[in-house]
């Protein structure tokens, strides 16, 4: 199948901030997977940089897209039959708040749509990510001003996380911002005795 180039998500702005943290924080034994891979911009840059690298979207072209970048790349939703444990787990998810009439219905909207609240995506890979998570593992999560970050970070804290900032960028209307997430390894059973 050849992919169709304009149903995959073009690198621009927030793909280059999450590439830049990624290459920030990467570290030479880690095993990597970027979830929501798009066009796999980010994923192939940390090639030959650690352990292992692997990539998922749910959009085939832009599975196939990374794919001719030599990313090994999983067609899925998120992270749906992937095994863990990974080291790094890369996030650049749909943040655009989307009322319905606003859908476009194709295989580039999984890049752009993330519900009334702009978090329908975050929410879910929030609830998940801890599966494939390693005990030391950390997060690099792009989220836009546009999506509430403190609602993010709450989010992430109900669920045992800490929330850091890794990088911002101003863009037009809106700031970028990668948030670092870790495990919060002090809210264990007994730490508040």
């Amino acid at each position: 199948m050849e992919y169709q180039h304009d149903q995959v998500y073009e690198p621009a702005e927030d793909t280059f901030l999450l590439r830049a943290a990624a290459l920030a924080e990467v570290r030479p034994e880690d095993r990597i997977l970027e979830v929501g891979c798009g066009s796999g911009a980010v994923t192939a840059a940390l090639l030959g940089r650690a352990g292992s690298v692997v990539a998922t979207d749910i959009n085939p072209h832009a599975a196939r897209a990374a794919r001719e970048r030599g990313v090994e790349t999983v067609r899925t939703d998120l992270m749906a039959g992937v095994r863990g444990p990974f080291d790094l787990v890369l996030f650049n998810p749909p943040y655009l708040p989307t009322a319905p009439e606003e859908r476009i219905d194709d295989w580039l909207e999984y890049a752009l749509d993330g519900g009334p609240s702009g978090r329908e995506t975050i929410e879910r890979f929030a609830a998940d990510v801890g599966r494939v998570l390693a005990p030391f593992g950390r997060i690099l999560l792009l989220v836009s001003s546009l999506t509430d970050p403190d609602e993010v970070r709450k989010l992430f804290s109900g669920f045992g996380y800490i929330v850091l900032l890794a990088a911002e960028e101003r863009v037009e209307d809106e700031d970028l911002i990668v948030l670092r997430i870790s495990r919060d390894l002090c809210r264990c059973a007994g730490c508040d005795d």
